[in-house]
């Protein structure tokens, strides 16, 4: 029996570059890079299994990296004011590389998830260790980023998934909402429970006809990310009835009998598969809700994905969206990203809560 705990532990440490990036997986070419995102999600793994130490060097990795592109929120805020077009560089960037820098292609990179990721995870940091002083030390990068999100916010850009980047995202605005409300109680500073008040306002306002949270503003689409709004960010709590609308939208339209969940229904990402991610996602929602029977079962789903390695992928192909994407997307990038960092963070984090819960 493999001990998928202390493997994924060792697999996120022997991954963490010297510079405190997390690459996001080491097998995988094109995810050679660190993500604000997925990396706070590792980071926050890792502080609640007991590795602070790799946590903070996450954190103070992203402090460094935001201020080292602290001109490019100035040039935002001056645009802005002279009424000038902003365009996709000009934005900070979702990824760079495990450096600190900028990667300048044509990636989707305007994504600002990773920004509020950021502040929920150093929020998180500060309640969990009472370690006050990384808040302290970070102020500089912690007022670039409130800076940068207040902005941007109501910007199309790009979800999660690096795509839709017409579009507002209700998973995106979970993230600055969970990262605006989680630094407001722990910095003590200017007060932004306004911000997060508009932000969780506007969300509420933008619902799908049948009353649940759609996969974007305007969709009448679901998507498995949708879940952030309650579990970790706390835009609702996980019984408000839109909430539950939304889940069981993913029950229905995103799980596979007997095994794990999809991203959306539309997607064709090497095939679309079942997302480690989306499944652990829903089976941490289920832990705050109490239906502990159904998160065992997709918890337990999740464990026999790894492979003799003890790697948890990215997504698993066994039953596809559309079979036909597969093999289209092997000859352009290879085999699907094996293992995940992501994926092994969010077992972790699953790991941490089932001891939590009395089965």
């Amino acid at each position: 029996m493999k001990d998928l705990k202390n493997m994924s532990i060792k697999l996120i440490l022997d991954n963490q570059s010297s510079s405190g990036a997390y690459i996001a997986s080491p097998n995988f070419p094109i995810y050679h890079f660190s993500w604000l995102r997925d990396g706070s999600f590792i980071a926050y793994a890792m502080l609640l299994n007991g590795q602070i130490d790799s946590c903070r060097k996450f954190l103070k990795w992203v402090h460094e990296t935001i201020k080292r592109y602290k001109n490019k929120v100035d040039k935002i805020a001056f645009k802005i004011e002279k009424n000038q077009n902003l365009h996709t560089r000009d934005f900070l960037p979702a990824r760079y590389t495990l450096d600190g820098i900028e990667v300048k292609d044509d990636w989707s990179n305007f994504q600002i998830d990773g920004y509020g990721a950021w502040l929920w995870c150093l929020s998180e940091y500060s309640r969990i260790t009472g370690d006050k002083s990384l808040i302290l030390k970070f102020q500089e990068s912690i007022f670039i980023t409130i800076d940068y999100l207040k902005m941007v916010w109501k910007m199309p850009n790009y979800d999660c998934w690096e795509e839709n980047g017409n579009h507002i995202h209700p998973s995106t605005l979970a993230c600055i909402y969970g990262g605006i409300k989680g630094i407001n109680l722990s910095f003590g500073g200017e007060d932004l429970s306004s911000l997060s008040e508009e932000i969780s306002k506007f969300i509420l306002s933008n619902l799908t006809e049948d009353g649940r949270f759609p996969k974007y503003i305007g969709s009448d689409s679901v998507d498995s990310s949708l879940l952030w709004l309650s579990v970790p960010f706390g835009v609702v709590a996980p019984d408000h009835p839109v909430m539950q609308k939304t889940v069981l939208a993913i029950e229905e339209k995103l799980s596979e009998k007997g095994g794990g969940v999809r991203r959306y229904p539309e997607d064709t990402y090497y095939g679309g598969g079942q997302w480690i991610l989306s499944t652990c996602w829903l089976a941490w929602y289920y832990l705050k809700t109490g239906k502990t029977g159904r998160a065992v079962q997709l918890y337990e789903w999740v464990k026999e994905q790894s492979d003799e390695r003890g790697y948890l992928p990215e997504q698993v192909q066994t039953s596809t969206e559309d079979p036909d994407f597969v093999a289209e997307w092997e000859k352009r990038w290879g085999k699907a990203a094996n293992p995940l960092l992501w994926s092994h963070a969010m077992y972790l984090v699953l790991v941490k809560e089932l001891k939590g819960c009395s089965l």
